[in-house]
């Protein structure tokens, strides 16, 4: 499994919420309470998306863009980022702005999937709000700025057109197939958006193109807990140690046994918060033959114990 698809394998989105807004201008929508990835799709006319606190300037959506927001960033989306708010979204709650904190209406997991209108001139969106898993997640949102817009496309486009027949429908199973198309769309949006020129990417990521240093990541990522040697990762790149050792740092920015070890602390972070193996039996799932060495080495990576974690993410 090539290095992204394991990260969001891992990672994989949960309790996802997914809903299409129909307005007419002027409007505006306040999100509070955002989850750490929200998926925000401009279907028919334009919009904006804007942060309220990151410092980030406001974005335009045409038909068919995708915006990603990384971080459980407050946003509003609006046809105009001067538009002032005229309902605020907390979660599945929606409050009328200036309406003294009374609720307008309720947005439940089982209602409606459609606010707004479907009058003339009225701009049509979609927006997910995804859960992501622990540390996997982590690692995951890194690679996100708070705010990323991908263009439309012919292949996004045609993820967004399922999406967008689905949530319009009410029907059995609608819940896990919405999922699984707003994964769709997400998986689609992150690899355009990593393949853009000015995407600030990790330099694991960048190294992936590199055949030999790709391969590297790819083993490391198939089999974590087996006990690499930098020369059996040179072989399986077809190159000598020193020369893989040095390429593999010039290009992920660390050694191939510290990205490594990196990586377990990952595996093992969520292996504790997700499961209740013991601490022996989780370093032993992430390669250390005894639960003190990775302790010791988790404490480094995380600043707390194993139990200390698991107590702390439960």
């Amino acid at each position: 499994m090539d290095v992204l698809s394991d990260l969001l394998h891992r990672a994989h989105a949960r309790n996802a919420l997914v809903r299409q807004l129909i307005q007419r201008p002027p409007w505006a929508l306040a999100f509070t309470g955002a989850p750490p990835l929200t998926v925000v799709a401009a279907l028919g006319g334009h919009a904006s998306v804007r942060l309220d606190d990151a410092g980030v300037a406001p974005v335009r959506l045409a038909p068919g863009d995708i915006a990603l927001i990384g971080g459980a960033h407050a946003h509003t989306i609006a046809n105009d980022p001067s538009t002032p708010p005229q309902a605020v979204i907390h979660g599945d709650r929606k409050h009328v702005a200036g309406g003294g904190g009374g609720t307008a209406g309720a947005h439940r997991s089982l209602g409606p999937r459609t606010y707004g209108d479907g009058l003339p001139g009225a701009t049509i969106m979609l927006r997910g709000a995804c859960e992501l898993r622990g540390e996997a997640g982590v690692r995951l949102l890194r690679m996100l700025p708070p705010l990323a817009v991908v263009p439309a496309g012919p292949r996004t486009r045609a993820a967004l057109d399922l999406l967008a027949t689905e949530v319009a429908r009410d029907e059995p199973g609608q819940d896990a197939v919405l999922h699984r198309l707003l994964d769709l769309v997400l998986v689609l949006a992150l690899r355009a958006w990593c393949a853009g020129p000015e995407a600030p990417l990790p330099s694991w990521h960048r190294a992936l193109a590199d055949p030999a240093v790709g391969e590297a990541l790819r083993l490391l990522h198939d089999r974590p807990a087996h006990r690499w040697t930098v020369a059996e990762l040179a072989a399986g790149a077809g190159m000598s140690r020193a020369a893989f050792a040095a390429r593999f740092r010039s290009m992920v920015g660390e050694p191939p046994l510290t990205y490594l070890t990196g990586w377990r602390m990952t595996l093992g972070a969520d292996l504790l918060t997700d499961t209740d193996a013991t601490v022996a039996a989780v370093a032993r799932e992430v390669g250390y033959e005894d639960a003190f060495a990775f302790s010791v080495a988790f404490k480094r990576a995380h600043g707390v114990s194993p139990s200390a974690w698991r107590r702390r993410t439960r």
